[in-house]
């Protein structure tokens, strides 16, 4: 078996001109892309979701609350900020990603990119420090997070092209899968080290019974605030297989490849969807199902926070549950991808998280469903804190699949547009999500209605997947 994937790969690599170095393994070549969801993942757990994203809402809000706002006023406004911020993010990614895609399948270079996008990762990541409450400006704080998710994204567009040319056709839901698995599990080793060595807890150590390293105090958010430059030392230490060991060589064609070839091929592309009903219904389906998922993963840590009361510590916990439940579940799931397709596995996803979502809305500290609780009652809680194990599970799942069901739907020529096209659609992180989140929220005033459009944004996914053939991909 080993060697009939071997022979694959070097028919594809030469055939496309990417990844082709004798000197490196099969196997190599496959882990290489795996390390690449490693190193990148703290980016979304720890600065998107479980410690960042808290210590923004809480730091704004206080901020807010002394010149006078009251505390739910400041709580919503800080939610307010957070979307528009995220939503600026994901417009930024939209216009690039098919863009820039489209320039790399020409030219049948993405290393380069890679690399390019790495440095904003890092920069970005970075940058993040200068968010101590003392000095907290929010617009500085939230362009160098967007640096560095911008960078994240677009990074993930052009390692993503690589998945067809790593095995055969019917093994990429598994290795999509596995791959996922290992971003989660990265992602879970980075938060019990961020928990158990640098977060200050209630009696001034870390849950270790620990100083806080480098002698990092909570007073000026420096034990959170730790996260940026963390993140940016992971990536960079991790992301070293993925250059030694996921090459490309030359390209067969012309590597010069200007703009506005760019442009032209991503025009020749946009115009064809019409005729590719499937294509068109996927990416549609997909920018609102991804949209919805990124809205519970940005903004479940500040719900945590702001409905549930939840410290940064407890949110940690929490976000550890949810990344273990989704490293064991994609890489089970993965197999089932392989088994039954990664359309059902999809629908399956959708249908789990429209059920949460509902679940989370009918959440407060005090009541379930409308029905009034005693004081003392942990019932929100762990309720709360089950949701997030089901969302870790069905979103991670979720996002393996997709990645292989983009696969099954456009040229194997054009997979970095294709995975531009992608992102644009969605997985630009929070496009849509975050924006109709803080238009309601804004509305009302209120965080949990402002969680209601995630569950239309499922339900829209799943019925534009009506429309969706399992594999059109013209290579079999």
């Amino acid at each position: 078996m080993v060697k009939r994937r071997d022979h694959f790969l070097e028919q594809t690599t030469l055939k496309r001109g990417i990844l082709h170095d004798d000197s490196v393994t099969t196997r190599k070549r496959i882990w290489g892309w795996y390390f690449f969801d490693w190193a990148s993942q703290p980016y979304s757990t720890l600065l998107l979701t479980f410690i960042f994203g808290p210590y923004f809402a809480q730091t704004a809000a206080n901020s807010l609350m002394t010149s006078g706002l009251s505390e739910a006023a400041a709580e919503a406004q800080a939610q307010v900020w957070w979307g528009y911020g995220l939503t600026l993010s994901g417009v930024t990614i939209a216009i690039l990603a098919p863009l820039l895609g489209s320039v790399a399948d020409g030219a049948a270079r993405r290393r380069p990119w890679i690399w390019g996008f790495s440095a904003l990762y890092v920069i970005g990541s970075t940058g993040i420090w200068w968010s101590s409450p003392e000095t907290f400006f929010p617009i500085l704080v939230l362009v160098f997070f967007g640096i560095g998710l911008v960078g994240m994204e677009m990074a993930t567009v052009f390692t993503n092209a690589f998945l067809p040319s790593l095995a055969p056709k019917p093994e990429l839901g598994r290795i999509s899968g596995t791959g996922w698995a290992l971003g989660y599990a990265g992602g879970i080793l980075s938060l019990i080290i961020v928990l158990g060595f640098f977060q200050v807890a209630s009696d001034g150590q870390t849950i270790l019974g620990l100083n806080p390293l480098f002698g990092l105090d909570d007073q000026s958010g420096a034990d959170t605030r730790i996260v940026g430059p963390f993140s940016a030392v992971w990536f960079v230490v991790f992301m070293i297989p993925f250059y030694l060991w996921v090459k490309e060589g030359k390209p067969s064609h012309r590597e010069s490849y200007s703009m506005t070839d760019g442009i032209a091929g991503l025009w020749k592309t946009v115009r064809s969807l019409p005729q590719n009903r499937s294509y068109m219904a996927y990416l549609f389906a997909s920018m609102f199902y991804r949209d919805g998922l990124n809205g519970l993963y940005t903004f479940g840590g500040i719900y945590a926070a702001g409905v549930m009361g939840w410290t940064i510590l407890e949110i940690g916990l929490f976000g550890i549950g949810a990344a273990l439940s989704g490293a064991v579940f994609c890489w089970i799931g993965g197999y089932i991808d392989r088994a039954i397709g990664p359309k059902l596995v999809i629908i399956g996803c959708c249908t789990v998280l429209i059920l949460v979502s509902v679940l989370i809305v009918m959440l407060t500290p005090s009541s379930v469903f409308g029905i009034s609780l005693l004081p003392e009652s942990t019932l929100p809680d762990r309720l709360f804190f089950l949701a997030g194990i089901v969302i870790g599970a069905a979103g991670g799942v979720l996002q393996s699949s997709s990645r292989h069901m983009l696969t099954r739907q456009c040229e194997r020529d054009r997979l970095v547009e294709g995975f531009g096209l992608y992102a644009m659609s969605g997985k630009a992180t929070t496009f849509l999500a975050p924006l109709l989140i803080a238009i309601l929220t804004d509305a009302t005033q209120s965080q949990r209605f402002g969680i209601l459009p995630l569950i239309f944004l499922f339900a829209i996914g799943l019925i534009l997947l009506s429309w969706v053939r399992p594999d059109i991909s013209p290579e079999k």
